[in-house]
């Protein structure tokens, strides 16, 4: 049975605007974005190709994979041009000027 549990990314200032940073979590890497002033995570390799999102281009509530810009939702992980393709996402909290992204572990 998995329970999620809370970890610790990084400060709300460490993550710019329109940007993502990665972040090894549970055994996993996980994209932490900013975008329009909320938070958003998912895993970072992209479902494609294995290429890191966190340096995608972030816009219009999406990131584009550097590496051939598929592009996939910042709030569900599903790919634009194809939404039965996708990458987990997971909730972010903010709790103060902290950031922590929920993943279940075993």
């Amino acid at each position: 049975m998995t329970s999620p549990q809370r970890f610790f990314v990084a400060k709300v200032t460490d993550i710019p605007e329109n940007e993502g940073r990665a972040f090894p979590i549970a055994e996993r890497m996980i994209a932490v974005f900013r975008h329009g002033g909320e938070f958003f995570a998912m895993d970072d390799f992209c479902p494609h190709m294995g290429a890191s999102l966190a340096g995608g281009c972030v816009q219009h509530g999406t990131v584009a994979c550097p590496w051939h810009a598929w592009q996939f939702a910042l709030k569900d992980g599903c790919w634009v041009d194809n939404p039965k393709i996708k990458a987990d996402v997971y909730p972010v909290v903010v709790d103060g000027e902290d950031l922590y992204v929920e993943v279940a572990v075993d």
